[in-house]
């Protein structure tokens, strides 16, 4: 296995299946079946070696795994591959989610069906690219080639005001990464590499640090996205086919929150230990303010998609509490959300293909016709809000635990956000599922399929498995998340110990 690029395997396999589709020909009468299949086997297929991947990762390294290293553009730029504890959780939740993403379209994309595949098959190959790479002139262009497939996906395929939104999700995303390119350009002029494993051990100044992590931060913030810069995900969400919105909320949101924890922590500790407090204020206002706003949403996506703003808030306070805790709380967060916030507009898709509407006024009763369906939107709901039980629970409770030992005000704060979120998502379970069946277009409506049953099912099943048994995340991340600390402990103890010893354990 050593001797075996696993990793290039499962990057490019889905490139592969691109080439398969390409010379389908789907003109036949046979050919959507033919392409759908080819698709939905080429994820799974992925999805199976990526279980091969985690079978063979040694769970008590914290060291860079199945390392790949070519030289490609010069000496300091090479094609350099390799995954710990923390990439590949993000890795299995990118392979996991895919064949869901593709039947959950089987019905729903009439037109142009072949390029619609190929486009989130490329899609793939670049995510896991993200959380593959040590190298931060590949990681960039995984990072950002990620952005054209997404832009073709709701711009070809998505609502009425498509446009709008794909070039407004395509602005703002780009916006912010040319900073980081810029970033990156300088990083490589002062140490004549962009290799990350380097970099990481590369003791900066404190200056340059400030000047980088911002640079940095103008991208992550706007992908995960942060307030004030998050309004483009409404948008994109509400505009985006189902299986774009999953995607979107599954892996794309957590590409940001994967580059806070390997390069705002990693290679610039003491500027993300001093910007730390304007994370926290940023990270409670985004959800206070996104919660406030859900309450208050006609349209079911745009209310699951400002919950996915306030749900990645408690991510970026985790992250930069600097614990054990708060970082590990803040990944679960990440895969549960990744499980349950995809899953909602997976729900939502759902009754949408039924009815072709998303207003929350238009529903109501369906319990009386759809029993399995209200119970797995239930415990997707329960998910959301934080319910113990469910997956969503753990994440939270780690992370408060770990902002109450920084900051009692900044974790009331916070919390605040638990209970607004049990309004806002028992208000729209309450609106869709219970109540009278009167409205006339709902009274012959379809229970869930056996198709619909497959997708949805195996996410029930694991928001209420990691949320009584979330150890085996924590097995995976801790080795390498306590030699994070460690390094971070090492860098702040030089310039601010009594900080260090207060703020991190």
């Amino acid at each position: 296995m050593s001797t075996l690029p696993i990793l290039s395997i499962i990057i490019f396999l889905p490139f592969l299946g691109v080439l398969l589709l390409s010379i389908i020909n789907s003109s036949s009468e046979n050919g959507a079946r033919n392409l759908k299949q080819t698709a939905l086997w080429v994820t799974c297929l992925n999805f199976s070696v990526s279980i091969i991947l985690l079978i063979n990762f040694d769970k008590s390294n914290p060291d860079f795994q199945f390392v790949e290293k070519y030289y490609w553009l010069s000496s300091g730029i090479s094609y350099h591959l390799g995954i710990d504890g923390i990439s590949i959780l993000l890795i299995i939740l990118t392979t996991f989610l895919m064949p869901f993403c593709i039947l959950a379209s089987f019905e729903s994309i009439k037109t142009s069906l072949k390029e619609y595949l190929i486009a989130f098959l490329i899609l793939e190959t670049l995510m896991i690219g993200v959380f593959c790479s040590l190298d931060l002139v590949l990681f960039y262009l995984f990072f950002e080639g990620g952005l054209i497939p997404m832009f073709l996906i709701i711009g070809i395929w998505g609502g009425e005001r498509r446009v709008y939104s794909t070039f407004k999700f395509f602005l703002y995303t780009l916006a912010g990464s040319v900073l980081m390119l810029l970033a990156i350009i300088a990083i490589y002029m002062k140490t004549g590499t962009t290799d990350i494993t380097y970099l990481l051990n590369y003791d900066l100044e404190p200056s340059l640090q400030y000047i980088f992590w911002l640079a940095f931060f103008a991208s992550f913030a706007v992908k995960v996205p942060m307030w004030p810069v998050h309004t483009w995900l409404p948008d994109a969400h509400v505009e985006a086919p189902t299986a774009g919105s999953v995607i979107l909320a599954g892996v794309l949101l957590k590409m940001a929150g994967y580059g806070f924890i390997r390069f705002s922590l990693g290679m610039f500790p003491i500027a993300s230990s001093y910007f730390a407090p304007f994370i926290f204020t940023l990270s409670i206002i985004a959800i206070i303010y996104a919660s406030l706003v859900a309450l208050v949403q006609k349209d079911m996506k745009k209310l699951i998609a400002y919950s996915s703003v306030a749900h990645m808030g408690f991510v970026t306070l985790g992250i930069f509490t600097f614990t054990l805790q708060g970082i590990e709380g803040a990944m679960i967060q990440m895969i549960s959300h990744g499980i349950v916030s995809a899953a909602l507009f997976l729900c939502v898709g759902v009754v949408y293909d039924r009815i072709h509407t998303r207003e929350i006024d238009r529903y109501g009763g369906l319990v009386n016709r759809m029993p399995i369906y209200a119970f797995a939107f239930m415990v997707f709901i329960m998910g959301s809000i934080g319910l113990p039980g469910t997956s969503g629970f753990v994440g939270e409770f780690l992370v408060l635990m770990s902002l109450f030992s920084i900051n009692t005000y900044f974790a009331v704060f916070a919390t605040t956000g638990v209970v607004l979120a049990a309004a806002y998502s028992l208000w729209l379970y309450r609106k869709v599922i219970f109540g009278s069946l009167i409205k006339d277009d709902l009274q012959d409506i379809m229970d869930l399929t056996y198709r619909e049953m497959i997708i949805l099912f195996p996410l029930v099943f694991l928001t209420i498995f990691f949320g009584f048994y979330p150890q085996p995340l924590i097995d995976i991340m801790e080795p390498s998340t306590t030699q994070l600390i460690s390094n971070i402990t090492d860098d702040l103890t030089l310039v601010m110990p009594s900080t260090i010893e207060r703020r991190v354990y």
